[in-house]
């Protein structure tokens, strides 16, 4: 039986994955202003928990993003 995935967790890998086309440095800006953008509060607040505590399988982009999220939000 495989485990849940978290749909926030499903949801960034996905965006990462389709932004493979680009520098990682550049796809963890463009995932980090989407999600920003788009996502509810709830939903970023959960996926940075999920990074927070290595989550299994998440795309290195996102984890790269989620440090793209904390970094403009201090400023």
């Amino acid at each position: 039986m495989t485990a849940l995935v978290p749909s926030e967790q499903r949801m960034a890998n996905q965006i990462a994955v389709n932004l493979a086309h680009v520098p990682a440095d550049q796809a963890a800006e463009m995932l980090a202003g989407h999600i920003e953008r788009f996502w509810d509060p709830r939903m970023r607040a959960r996926l940075l928990e999920l990074v927070d505590a290595e989550a299994d399988d998440l795309h290195p982009v996102v984890v790269m993003g989620a440090g793209v999220l904390r970094k403009s939000r201090e400023e």
